[in-house]
């Protein structure tokens, strides 16, 4: 009888720390996601969204469409959102190459006080090159966004051709 005991509690002890590592995991992996403060420049946001999606499911799936999800305007985020929408947005025929591409390239077209532009060439999967613009504004309304650089708009691609 006491070594159905022992056993017992031997597999309660192992199903706890089973248990405190996953919650430990989730934790850890979903702290990963930057937020947007007024410290991050334009250029930082761009390249901070275009990191994320080159690796889309790391840590964990969407991951990088989640990173981008923060920093995208709010009023972008009434359009394209929500959350689950602004997945299948990426996922879709027009952005896709942007998920899990191989490289990318920012130019800074036009930055003022209150908006920047950028040219953004990505080599996606398939060693195919496509060019984007990318608007991102400085928030101005009250709250925790304010001053914060946010995305606006990315264009439709332009296919650049192949690199092969």
């Amino acid at each position: 009888m006491k070594k159905y005991i022992k056993i017992f509690i031997y597999g309660i002890i192992y199903l706890i720390l089973i248990l405190v590592f996953a919650v430990m995991f989730i934790v850890t992996t979903r702290a990963e996601i930057i937020k947007p403060n007024n410290g991050i420049e334009p250029f930082q946001v761009v390249k901070i969204q275009l990191r994320s999606l080159k690796d889309n499911d790391k840590p964990y799936e969407n991951a990088g469409i989640e990173q981008t999800w923060e920093f995208a305007h709010p009023n972008n985020k009434k359009i394209t959102g929500p959350l689950e929408n602004f997945k299948l947005l990426l996922k879709s025929d027009s952005y896709k190459m942007l998920l899990n591409h191989i490289d990318h390239q920012v130019q800074e077209v036009n930055v003022t006080d209150e908006k920047a532009a950028f040219e953004v060439t990505v080599l996606a999967e398939g060693k195919i090159y496509y060019k984007f613009r990318w608007i991102v504004e400085k928030y101005g309304r009250e709250g925790p966004l304010k001053d914060c650089w946010l995305t606006i708009g990315v264009s439709q691609p332009v296919s650049l051709g192949s690199s092969i």
